[in-house]
């Protein structure tokens, strides 16, 4: 805010500057056009011809006087002489000062001012402001403070921002409850196992004790021990399961809105993100022929399933090309993202959709493995399918779309 009110400042002083400097150049500058040496000469033949030193006619002659011995006239008029009948006469004149011309130069540079005041207001209203208001909210969002208020704009440059500012905000609540109702859900279930978990454990340890010690003499009760160790072993087992199935529950929560979208919208917005990038790096982005058509799916989690297959395509590709290819079958849209310079082993692919699994070609790249993962899940969840094969040096990775 300091920074605007100092620039605002600064252009209206420079502002008040240059018209107080065009000023004192208009009225300094005398428009010495001649006029008044046409009308001196007309005055001359008008005194030759009539006698009569009238100038009511004249617009730059203010009085003529006839010069003699006798008579001293002294005047600050500028002046010049001229001989008219035999006699010289001093003729006083005005220089043809433009005034029109310096009120129209301060009436632009008023109005100037006047633009210049409301476009400084606009500015400071509709974008100063609100941005005044919002700049301590990402601080507050890192510190985690999720009830800080987010003041809503209608303008039409921040109320969009402040919208999607206040969703992001909402959802990272939300997943914080969700985080926090899956941590307490987990950790109530590992408490209850490792409860449960102590009955056949202590009940393996006493048998076990026994047997070592040779208490049972009796075969058949030995017998009835080893499989009372067994059964135990079964139920520790069962526990164990169900603790690896809880460690392993879904860690991200996908949503998806079906909807209709046009597939060119998709590839539009996706060749606008990233073009300028591979052009910059030397890399091919090459587009065959489509027809467009109606998509059923969400147009944001299909997008950024393209987003991550071409992400993969950059990050493990050799950067000579990257091409996106289309087919149709059985009522979906086949949209495939291929790269050159795969190095990936076949025997890998059943593995790669998998959560946290990096093939043995990712070398020194970094990454989580999870974007063939998630692309997995939000194929799934909008009723489509993902695929990959590797073909004459090119992995291949395919969306499978549902048409509407």
């Amino acid at each position: 805010m300091k920074s605007f009110r100092r620039l605002y400042i600064i252009t209206f002083c420079v502002l008040i500057l240059l018209t107080a400097l065009l000023n004192v150049f208009l009225l300094d500058r005398n428009f010495d056009d001649g006029y008044y040496r046409v009308e001196a000469k007309r005055l001359s033949d008008q005194i030759s011809q009539t006698g009569s030193t009238d100038v009511s006619q004249y617009k730059y002659i203010t009085g003529v006087y006839k010069i003699d011995d006798d008579h001293d006239y002294i005047s600050d008029e500028h002046y010049l002489v001229i001989n008219a009948d035999g006699a010289l006469y001093r003729v006083e004149y005005r220089f043809s000062e433009d005034k029109y011309t310096v009120i129209a130069a301060n009436c632009v540079m008023a109005a100037v001012f006047m633009m210049l005041v409301c476009f400084f207001v606009y500015i400071k209203k509709h974008i100063i402001v609100p941005f005044g208001k919002l700049n301590s909210v990402p601080q507050e969002l890192a510190k985690g403070n999720l009830s800080i208020e987010i003041p809503e704009e209608k303008s039409r440059f921040f109320g969009k921002f402040t919208w999607g500012v206040n969703l992001l905000r909402e959802s990272i609540e939300d997943s914080r409850k969700k985080e926090l109702t899956m941590q307490k859900d987990k950790k109530l279930l590992l408490l209850s196992l490792s409860h449960d978990i102590k009955t056949p454990l202590s009940a393996i340890k006493l048998n076990a004790k026994a047997l070592a010690k040779g208490l049972y003499k009796d075969e058949a009760k030995q017998r009835e021990t080893a499989e009372s160790i067994n059964s135990r072993a079964d139920e520790i087992e069962h526990f164990v399961s169900e603790i690896t199935k809880a460690a392993s529950e879904d860690f991200m929560v996908f949503e998806v809105n079906i909807g209709e979208v046009f597939l060119s919208v998709i590839i539009d917005k996706v060749i606008a993100r990233y073009s300028p990038q591979l052009s910059m790096a030397g890399t091919q982005l090459k587009l065959t022929d489509h027809n467009d058509c109606i998509l059923s799916c969400d147009a944001d989690r299909l997008g950024e399933c393209l987003q991550n297959l071409i992400e993969n395509a950059i990050k493990y590709g050799d950067g000579r090309e990257i091409e996106l290819m289309f087919d149709k079958m059985d009522g979906c849209e086949l949209i495939t993202v291929s790269n050159t310079g795969c190095t990936l082993e076949k025997k890998e692919l059943p593995q790669i959709f998998e959560s946290f699994h990096r093939g043995e070609n990712v070398g020194s790249k970094s990454g989580n493995g999870l974007g063939l993962f998630i692309c997995k899940r939000l194929m799934t969840l909008m009723g489509g399918e993902v695929y990959a094969d590797i073909s004459d040096d090119r992995f291949n990775a395919t969306l499978v779309v549902r048409l509407a």
